[in-house]
């Protein structure tokens, strides 16, 4: 009897993972009549907008609250939303001072290296936050889901300027001190129809990691405004990291924040 080998029962668990992944966030959706995540390569109908502002019917209605920390923290999603071989988080990943802590001549650019590596994509919190960490355990890839109260106008504006990156940062030289010279392509990561506003983003580095030996680190990311609150989800790693991960996270995670924003109205 013959094994199939590692690297393609890894990829197996995590395509296991992705598609209860996808049914959930379905069947959240359809309860919600939000529209559905799709994996990729299924076109939507119709297609997603590419522009991150949102529309004057999507903004956040009049007396919209901000979530206190224990709502927020209700709100997080963890490693049972994924199943295996998703964990909590173990530490900080290497890869984030060998690779991501880099620097660029380009302003835009280095602001989004800046952003992602200190992890303050829209700046430090205006009320309650939350935050969970997750691991790929098969991968070693790591997953970043902050939930945080940020004025919308604001929130806004910097998912305006992310859907800007893809044209002004789609090629450039980057350097790391754990990894010397990189290559750094970013590209769009169209996003499911979550939320009142969002903007997604594909970020690749290629280069050597410590050591000397070549790396190539992807980074998703996908940046969401929900009425008052902000979700910004990153997923990267040194080896596989599924966009599907991302866009369903994005959509379940929109819709339980949404949820309990819902329910703290009614409370009220």
């Amino acid at each position: 009897m013959t094994h199939a080998p590692a690297a393609a029962r890894v990829l197996l668990a995590s395509a296991l993972s992705v598609t209860a992944l996808l049914t959930t966030a379905s069947c959240l959706a359809g309860d919600r009549d939000v529209p559905r995540a799709l994996p990729a390569g299924v076109p939507e109908e119709p297609p997603a907008s590419p522009s991150a502002a949102a529309s004057p019917a999507a903004r956040p209605s009049p007396g919209a609250q901000t979530l206190n920390e224990e709502q927020l923290r209700a709100a997080l999603l963890t490693e049972a939303d994924l199943g295996e071989p998703w964990v909590a988080g173990r530490g900080a990943a290497t890869w984030r001072d060998g690779m991501l802590k880099a620097r660029t001549e380009n302003a835009d650019c280095h602001r989004l290296l800046d952003s992602l590596y200190t992890e303050e994509l829209f700046g430090p919190p205006s009320g309650p936050s939350a935050t969970a960490t997750l691991d790929d355990a098969s991968t070693d890839s790591q997953l970043r889901y902050q939930l945080a109260a940020h004025p919308p106008a604001d929130v806004d504006r910097v998912l305006s300027w992310m859907g800007t990156l893809p044209e002004k940062c789609e090629r450039f030289e980057a350097t790391a001190a754990g990894a010397g010279g990189l290559l750094v392509e970013v590209a769009e990561l169209p996003l499911p129809e979550a939320g009142d506003a969002r903007t997604g983003l594909r970020l690749t580095m290629t280069g050597k990691a410590s050591g000397g030996a070549p790396a190539r680190l992807t980074v998703t990311v996908a940046a969401v405004r929900v009425g008052e609150e902000t979700i910004t989800l990153t997923n990267g790693g040194l080896g596989t990291v599924l966009p599907e991960v991302t866009q369903a996270m994005t959509q379940l995670g929109a819709d339980r924040l949404t949820e309990i924003g819902r329910q703290e109205r009614l409370r009220v």
